[in-house]
């Protein structure tokens, strides 16, 4: 696979490589799990073995694969680690990416914080920076280690230059489809412009599917499209300027807001949307895709692994499912090559071990990396050699997208702080419950973005 020129990055906020939470707060958008285990799995439960010449660590870590095979296999990756340095316990806490929100600055502030934790870098890993609750890293990712990761993903974790975690996953987001509904109402390919998607849109109604889920419990999925439609009708230039001057005050966005109402009004998301989870369990916005009760859903690359364990034989829509970019609009700047997207990754506390390190260098090394690439869940390995790995057709395709991206735009709850990411995400929420104009909408975010 071809790395994505350096040169259409753009600080730690946009990439031109992808794409959780993401979510709200991952993702975003990243990448998000179903359920929170109550306790904490070790991969030593023995703890620790005195080996001579080191001294006895454990390390605590908190990732959001808390379901599925994405749990399983770092709980190995893990118990292989330990097994080659029996001086070490690693800890783990699997949680949902909404967790992360509350519980991880809570820790950070109470000075409890893992040892290494979930990241989606951009504006959220700078705050954490600034706050002092981040590992600088940088000699540890000088030469050959550095050299072995996409660039473009590994950009997302720097700030002011310096090195702060670590990705293993990166992609964009994008409409996942239901394919037999989309034959049940005689629509025989995806649609290449928006007229055609909202056309779509009438014809699935026809045939008494509901078109779209949206998970507007958690404000963050319906966040995405208006992201989308402002990077559709904006282009490149025009978000990327936005994003780095906290600048939102051009009529692109405006003109985003009302094709978002437009689509609203088309009434063409399930009953109850507002009060949806986004992915939590088999009767929220990914539940409904996964079990065939809607035909579409805005998601990133982690949707096929979210989908599995919400419906009954945990293999979700199988061969039924698929995948295609938002489309154009007419007269928008902007072009099917350019995405909303993001990652996932691990940055570390300041306290954490040589050992929390180490062990990151063995999560990004290509052996594990193309070996979780196999398991075709939804991650979209950054390490170099290891992207081959990945065989299902739509995430075979994500990272065809990803290599000939021209322009990719992390999600904007991710690209900003917590707070001005949540301002975002609530705004946008608003348009949706039919409590916001479009204009409102472009106003709170650039209030949020200005404060």
């Amino acid at each position: 696979m071809n790395l994505v020129p350096k040169r259409f990055l753009s600080g730690a906020v946009v990439l031109a490589v992808v794409v959780g939470a993401c979510s709200s707060t991952a993702a975003t958008p990243s990448p998000a799990p179903t359920s929170v285990p109550t306790t904490v799995v070790s991969a030593t439960p023995g703890g620790p073995t005195a080996t001579p010449g080191h001294t006895p660590v454990t390390i605590t870590w908190w990732h959001n694969a808390n379901v599925g095979a994405g749990l399983v296999f770092w709980q190995g990756i893990a118990n292989e680690y330990t097994i080659a340095h029996p001086w070490v316990t690693i800890q783990i806490t699997p949680m949902q990416n909404e967790d992360f929100k509350t519980k991880l600055p809570l820790a950070m502030n109470a000075g409890t914080a893992p040892d290494i934790f979930q990241s989606w870098g951009g504006g959220q890993l700078r705050q954490q920076v600034q706050a002092g609750q981040a590992k600088d890293i940088s000699a540890d990712m000088t030469g050959a280690w550095a050299s072995t990761i996409n660039a473009g993903a590994l950009s997302l974790y720097q700030v002011d230059g310096k090195q702060y975690g670590v990705p293993y996953d990166l992609g964009v987001v994008g409409i996942w489809y239901n394919k037999a509904l989309f034959t049940k109402a005689g629509i025989a390919a995806a649609p290449a412009t928006w007229d055609d998607f909202m056309a779509d849109i009438t014809k699935l109604k026809a045939a008494g599917v509901a078109p779209i889920s949206v998970g507007e419990k958690d404000a963050w999925t319906g966040a995405f499209w208006w992201e989308y439609l402002a990077l559709r009708e904006c282009g490149k230039d025009k978000m990327d300027a936005a994003v780095k001057q906290n600048s939102f005050t051009d009529g692109c966005f405006l003109k985003a807001g009302e094709d978002l109402k437009a689509l609203i009004d088309a009434t063409p998301f399930q009953a109850g949307f507002l009060g949806t989870p986004a992915q939590t369990g088999a009767s929220s916005a990914t539940g409904l895709l996964a079990n065939g009760k809607v035909a579409m859903e805005l998601q990133g690359q982690w949707e096929p692994g979210v989908m599995a364990p919400l419906t009954p034989d945990g293999k979700g829509l199988g061969d039924n499912l698929g995948w295609f970019p938002i489309p154009t609009v007419t007269g928008g700047a902007g072009a099917l090559t350019e995405f909303i997207g993001g990652g996932n990754g691990f940055a570390l506390s300041p306290k954490a071990p040589a050992e929390a390190v180490d062990f990151l260098k063995f999560i990004s090394s290509k052996d594990v990396m193309t070996r979780r690439g196999q398991l075709n869940d939804g991650i979209l390995p950054t390490t170099i050699g290891s992207e081959a790995s990945v065989t299902d057709p739509n995430l075979k395709e994500l990272i065809s997208q990803r290599t000939s991206a021209t322009f990719v735009q992390l999600y904007l709850d991710q690209a900003f702080s917590q707070a001005v990411g949540q301002a975002i995400n609530t705004a946008v929420q608003g348009e949706f419950a039919g409590a916001s104009s479009p204009a409102d909408v472009q106003n709170a975010i650039q209030a949020a973005t200005k404060s």
